[in-house]
């Protein structure tokens, strides 16, 4: 009888191949009997016999949805650890069967924390303004057409304190400037001014996004919040694309040449070939970069295989997803 106690598996190797890179997978095969490749979702029943001892589940994007028969041929399944963000696609079926999830969602709100604090720095600065005209004025006396701010004193407004919001404020506490949030069910954070959301974008010289995807969030940033904004402020969104009403975006970006949109994520993706995002110049435009990609997607792999030590010696996950979760998993 096999004794593999663990697969991996996924409807596509080349992501087990690239985030559980770099030996990560020897590392898993060296912590509990592994089974060599990668399972896909229609292999269970072919392989039922081999899987019948496997304990745990390694798996990054492409992740399949298992049914309940696909789940009962792993009788002995008790965990599974998820090497990326939300598992709100197929964590339901495993958590309803008292199998625990761990996910590496933690660990995907570091880079866009990092590149948030980034884009704010810059903004405060008015670099895209800036570069903006010297390339196009030819002149090194730009500067004169858009004031810059600085980040001495300015203020940031923060939409949403979850993973994400929570590490931008930890970022930017070595800067001297202010930080004002919107969050209705957020804990509060010692120095950070907790405000309406009109407010924040009446205040505030960066405003940023990183609010989950859910029913009560979809359209919630309209065209009259972006036109409450200071002269020459910044709206920047990681979040979600459906989170803003594009159109009514577009519309005020148009009206408003001084104000600058930084914008990872649109709805839907990618955006259609004649959208005015690409045609704004006001606009700078990345294709759903903020999150893990290159050498970080390996510190989401490294997270999980530290679970995988932890429920070996019988402690409990430290980033273990509950039912309730779900529900604001963006």
């Amino acid at each position: 009888m096999n004794t593999y106690r663990a697969i991996f598996l996924n409807q596509d190797p080349a992501q087990i191949a690239r985030v559980f890179g770099d030996g990560r997978c020897e590392r898993v095969a060296a912590l509990i009997p592994t089974r060599p490749g990668v399972v896909r979702r229609e292999d269970l029943a072919a392989l039922s016999a081999e899987l019948a001892n496997v304990e745990i589940i390694f798996s990054t994007w492409g992740m399949p949805q298992l049914d309940a028969a696909d789940i009962a041929r792993l009788p002995r399944l008790k965990a599974v650890l998820y090497a990326a963000g939300s598992v709100r696609e197929f964590g339901a079926k495993f958590l309803e069967r008292g199998i625990q999830i761990s996910s590496a969602w933690r660990a995907n709100a570091l880079p866009v924390a990092e590149i948030t604090v980034a884009h704010i720095i810059l903004a405060l600065k008015q670099t895209f303004h800036v570069a903006r005209a010297v390339h196009t004025t030819r002149s090194w006396n730009a500067t004169g057409r858009t004031p810059i701010t600085g980040a001495y004193g300015s203020i940031v407004g923060l939409i949403a304190l979850g993973a994400t919001g929570r590490r931008v404020v930890e970022l930017l506490r070595p800067h001297d400037l202010r930080i004002i949030a919107h969050d209705p069910y957020a804990k509060p954070i010692s120095g950070v001014e907790m405000v309406g959301l009109e407010e924040v974008f009446q205040r505030a010289d960066v405003v940023s996004l990183h609010a989950p995807l859910i029913p009560a969030t979809v359209g919630m940033i309209r065209g009259e919040h972006l036109r409450l904004m200071k002269p020459n402020s910044t709206f920047i969104n990681t979040s979600r694309g459906a989170v803003v009403r594009e159109n009514e975006m577009i519309q005020v970006l148009r009206e408003r040449p001084d104000l600058q949109a930084v914008i990872d994520v649109v709805h839907p993706e990618p955006p259609s070939s004649d959208s005015a995002l690409y045609e704004l110049p006001n606009v700078l435009m990345t294709p759903h970069t903020a999150g893990s990609a290159g050498n970080e997607v390996l510190r989401m792999a490294d997270w999980m295989i530290e679970e995988c030590r932890r429920l070996l010696r019988g402690e409990a996950l430290q980033h273990a997803v509950s039912l309730d979760m779900l529900e604001t998993m963006t």
